[in-house]
């Protein structure tokens, strides 16, 4: 690898799928500009394989992709385009071992409660896969993620529907308010690096050690709080009936991908909640079978399946379900409700699509209904809440006229509660959790019963440094305003307040429109705003920023995955993100059902194009430039001429989009003057793929309707999947010669 390689990352579902289509083009283009594009396996399947090579035969080894790409992205050689990854719940990474296993990996099961060294030591191993674990890994710098000008004037001029919201509306968010991680929560400055402890005084006089070394350094920000499960449990309790007495759906909104510990079990409240009588009766044959309300409603109900008193504990479930309220679902169809998997139901990706659906979401007869979204820990749930009023008030936004708001994000080296995943704990006993130094002084101590769920965040001085330098470059840049969303009632903003006025004077804010908000007021500021065409640059924390970079481009272009995603990492290299991959799962299935992938990846080329920016920048390579420039304009005319896949059968799909994209690369490529030994290269290609155009696309249309075997959903066959996403003979022969690869090494893909 050299200072000029980009790092293309195989990741999951389809937007891997879409690589095996679009790859092979960027390999092609770039290689007659110099620049090797190299490709490292992060998938959630790959990851598995990773840590677990003792158990391998050799030849199913793989390197450890993700340690490898979390140690280039600290230096300033870093150039990665990162895909949209499986972010894993524990039913998601159950099931890709059991794919694996069929596939004659021998690899060990998932220990649900392990009792021996043995057990624990695999069940860290699976720890460090499941969740979060690419992003806090690779984000070594803080989030600049923006719609770009092109994509922005396409959705006014091409404007996405929008549901029509009215007054009558009973959609509404229910949150705790008291006794959850935001009133909880406690904050300090560390004054000296040094290693912390977390242990738990039990009432009964016992102490046991929960996390033995914390390193910390000067200046960091450490936080702890707990959610209090008996208030929690209350709350549940209340809104189950609250949405059965005002006729509405019940949902809960967490992120029990991200927030791989605390929301799983949150979660389980949630399904306990809404099954009282069943879990009553029968909780303890659940808990003896190994079923939890963790893993959602859905794993209970096939293990139901083996248990002699299954049929009894299915119609309790059934019953209770015609007793409560309504349930919001995820595919009415199958009976998938919003409890069946914590993972299929992500707040920042349900909640954006329920406000621009009218603030409705599916119910059990397939039609759209009023909702009761319940968001327990109330950090972010106000924002939700004060964009259902303004809707409710003032109707639907329209996407030809609002504004934008586009995103700095405090994310880098783990920040905040998406580090907090190995200083999550479900207490044991009841006591006080205390962070203790050192020299055994107590930093932060927390009062907790058995069951609570306690959490300690950090979040480094650099990153909040970067962070604040970030917003500050936006807002010159811009001209728009640039607001700090952040509350000073809350212990950790505060603290965040304290350092955004220590660290703004060292930059040049003559002139600039920086405000430090409250988020509930910061978004009604930001509504206001894009409803008279005006822009806002919204600056949060993590996970708020994951938040806002779904519900403002959902409203704004109808889709998160048309977002440019910078990280500028802060050792110099560059990150280049290409959207979210929330509906990826539902497009694999169709694309197996009907051989059709509806996957944009716009992202993807907008990731791209900033690479290249950046390649040129830092190397002083003029035909990275090039590629850069040209594929900017060669967007440019992919949105003008509206190639993105089409809605049904018939037209193009991903793999049609891509040929377009690549058409009006070759073009450009071919007319540019900059570079002309560049431009008589592709001008034979580009006169070949315009010539053929039709043969091409009758190819790739000819194949939809059919099944479309791919060989595997976490981890496909090479061959397969390349015969799938590359079914046009004539264009791969066109792009075959550039590739610089032999027939063999072609088809077995990535």
């Amino acid at each position: 690898m050299t200072k000029s390689t980009v790092i293309y990352t195989h990741t999951d579902e389809a937007a891997a799928l879409a690589t095996y289509s679009f790859l092979p083009v960027v390999q092609a283009y770039a290689s007659q500009a110099g620049v090797p594009v190299e490709t490292r396996d992060i998938s959630l399947a790959g990851r598995i394989i990773a840590v677990f090579p003792e158990y391998l035969n050799e030849d199913q080894r793989i390197p450890d992709a993700l340690t490898e790409l979390g140690e280039l992205a600290k230096t300033p050689a870093a150039n990665i385009i990162k895909l949209p990854n499986i972010s894993a719940s524990i039913p998601q990474l159950k099931a890709a071992v059991a794919e694996l296993q069929g596939k004659g990996y021998a690899l060990p099961d998932y220990p649900d409660d392990p009792k021996t060294d043995e057990e624990r030591e695999i069940r860290a191993r699976y720890d460090k896969v499941k969740g979060s674990a690419v992003n806090p890994v690779l984000r070594e710098g803080n989030s600049d993620r923006r719609a770009p000008a092109s994509v922005k004037n396409y959705a006014k001029t091409h404007p996405h529907r929008m549901g029509a919201w009215t007054s009558e509306s009973r959609t509404n968010v229910a949150t705790m308010g008291e006794n959850d991680f935001r009133s909880t929560e406690k904050s300090v400055v560390i004054s000296e690096a040094g290693m912390l402890c977390i242990e738990l005084a039990a009432e009964d006089g016992t102490t046991t050690v929960l996390k033995d070394s914390v390193p910390v350094l000067e200046g960091e920000v450490v936080d702890a709080s707990v959610m209090r499960v008996a208030e929690l449990n209350a709350f549940l309790a209340a809104q189950v009936a609250r949405a059965k007495q005002d006729g509405v759906l019940f949902s809960v909104h967490l992120k029990a991908t991200m927030m791989k510990v605390s929301d799983p079990i949150i979660f389980g409240h949630v399904v306990r909640a809404f099954f009282p009588k069943t879990f009553a009766k029968y909780g303890e044959t659940l808990k003896a079978a190994g079923l939890t309300p963790n893993d959602g409603l859905g794993g209970i109900l096939k293990g139901l399946e083996n248990l002699p008193e299954g049929a009894g504990i299915k119609a309790s479930f059934d019953a209770e379900i015609a007793e409560g309220p309504a349930l919001a679902m995820v595919d009415s169809d199958k009976g998938i409700t919003n409890l069946h998997v914590p993972s299929d139901v992500i707040i920042d990706a349900s909640m954006a699509a329920m406000i621009r659906a009218s603030g409705r979401m599916h119910g059990p007869d397939g039609r759209e209904h009023d909702t009761l979204a319940v968001i327990p820990d109330s950090s972010y749930a106000g924002v939700y809440q004060v964009v259902i009023d303004d809707c409710r008030a003032n109707g639907a936004y329209d996407p030809s006229t609002m504004g934008s708001v586009p995103s700095i994000g405090l994310m880098a080296q783990k920040a905040e509660e998406y580090g907090s995943h190995d200083k999550t704990f479900e207490i044991p006993a009841a006591g006080t959790v205390r962070l203790v130094d050192q020299a055994g002084n107590v930093l932060i101590e927390q009062p907790v019963a058995r069951g609570d769920v306690f959490r300690a965040c950090q979040t480094k001085d650099a990153p909040i440094r970067d962070w604040v330098k970030l917003a500050v470059t936006r807002a010159r840049a811009t001209g728009d305003p640039a607001v700090f969303w952040l509350d000073e009632t809350r212990a950790h903003e505060a603290v965040l307040i304290a350092k955004v006025r220590q660290y703004l004077p060292e930059h040049d804010t003559e002139g600039l429109d920086i405000r430090i908000l409250p988020p509930v007021e910061a978004m009604r500021l930001s509504l206001e705003r894009i409803r008279r065409g005006a822009n806002t640059i919204a600056v949060t924390g993590t996970v708020l920023r994951d938040y806002l970079t779904d519900l403002f481009p959902v409203l704004e272009l109808g889709t998160s995955a048309k977002m440019l995603s910078v990280v500028p990492l802060m050792a110099g290299g560059g990150l280049f993100e290409t959207g979210a991959g929330g509906s990826a799962p539902k497009h694999v299935r169709q694309l197996v059902e009907e051989n059709y992938l509806r996957w944009d990846s716009l992202g993807e080329f907008f990731a791209l194009t900033a690479a290249f920016e950046h390649l040129a920048d830092t190397t002083g390579n003029g035909r990275a430039r090039i590629l850069e420039e040209t594929l900017e304009r060669a967007t440019g005319t992919y949105l003008a001429e509206n190639r993105s896949p089409a809605r049904r059968l018939g037209g193009i799909d991903a793999r049609g989009s891509h040929f377009y994209l690549s058409l009006y690369w070759a073009r450009e490529l071919a007319e540019q003057t900059d570079d002309p030994t560049l431009a008589d290269a592709f001008t034979p290609l580009a006169k070949a793929l315009l010539e053929r155009e039709q043969t091409i696309l009758a190819e790739l249309v000819a194949v939809q309707g059919a099944p479309a075997d791919i060989g595997g959903y976490y981890r496909p066959d090479p061959a397969k999947a390349t015969a799938v996403m590359r079914p046009s003979p004539t264009w791969n022969e066109a792009l075959a010669p550039w590739l610089h690869l032999g027939r063999t090494e072609l088809s077995q893909g990535l």
